[in-house]
C-alpha cells in the first residue's frame, strides 16, 4: 500500500497537470474575448459570438490547430512548446493570425474594448517574442496570458474578478512543480502579464473611448 509520502508528489503532480491543461494560455484566448464581449455588447448574444470569436477563433484555435499539428509530427515537445528554441514558429503563427483578427475587428467595426483586448494579446506576443529570442529567458507564457487576462476580467466585470488571481497562482505555482519554468520564469510573465496585457487593455480602451 502507497505511503502517504509517496502518495502526495502524485498528488501534486496531477494538480499541476490539471492546472496548466485547463489554465492553458489557448483556453483563456479562446474564452475571455467572448466573456468580455457578453459584457461589453450588452448581453447580446449574436455580437458576442460574433466579436468574441473572431478574436478566439484567430487568437487561439488557429495557432492551436498548427501547434497541435507540428507537436504530432515532432516538431517540438509538446502542445505547450517548452522548449525555448522552439518557440518561434509558434509564436510567428500566432502573431500572424491574430494580426489578422485584429484588422476584421477594426475593419468591422467592433466594440473598442474588443479592439484593445486584441491589441493586448498582440503586444505580449511581441514582447515574448523578444524576451524569449532576444535575451534567450523563456518566459511563461501561461503566467502572462493568465495575469493579463485577470486585469481585463477585473476592469469589464469589477474588482470581485480580482478572485481570478487565485487561478493565476494555481497555474504559475503548476508550470514550476511541472519542471517546465523556472520561479523567475513565471514571475517574469506574471509582471509582463499585468503591465503589458492588462496596462495596454487599459490603455486603449480609455483612449478608444
Amino acid at each position: 500500500m502507497p505511503t502517504q509520502s509517496t502518495e502526495a508528489p502524485g498528488i501534486r503532480r496531477r494538480l499541476a497537470r490539471i492546472a496548466t491543461e485547463v489554465l492553458a494560455p489557448w483556453v483563456w484566448v479562446l474564452g475571455l474575448p467572448l466573456v468580455v464581449a457578453w459584457k461589453v455588447t450588452g448581453f447580446h448574444v449574436g455580437e458576442t459570438l460574433l466579436w468574441g470569436l473572431i478574436v478566439g477563433v484567430t487568437g487561439s484555435l488557429i495557432p492551436m490547430a498548427v501547434i497541435v499539428r507540428g507537436a504530432k509530427k515532432g516538431k517540438w515537445d509538446s502542445h505547450h512548446v517548452t522548449d525555448r528554441a522552439g518557440r518561434l514558429v509558434p509564436f510567428a503563427v500566432c502573431i500572424g493570425s491574430l494580426a489578422a483578427g485584429f484588422v476584421i475587428l477594426i475593419a468591422g467595426g467592433a466594440p473598442h474594448e474588443m479592439i484593445a483586448l486584441a491589441a493586448a494579446e498582440l503586444v505580449c506576443l511581441v514582447a515574448a517574442l523578444a524576451i524569449t529570442f532576444g535575451w534567450k529567458f523563456k518566459i511563461s507564457m501561461h503566467a502572462m496570458v493568465a495575469a493579463g487576462a485577470a486585469v481585463m476580467l477585473i476592469r469589464v466585470y469589477g474588482p470581485w474578478l480580482a478572485l481570478v488571481f487565485l487561478g493565476v497562482g494555481w497555474v504559475c505555482w503548476s508550470r514550476v512543480e511541472l519542471g517546465d519554468h523556472t520561479r523567475a520564469e513565471v514571475t517574469a510573465g506574471t509582471v509582463a502579464g499585468v503591465v503589458l496585457g492588462g496596462g495596454v487593455y487599459l490603455a486603449l480602451e480609455t483612449v478608444l473611448t
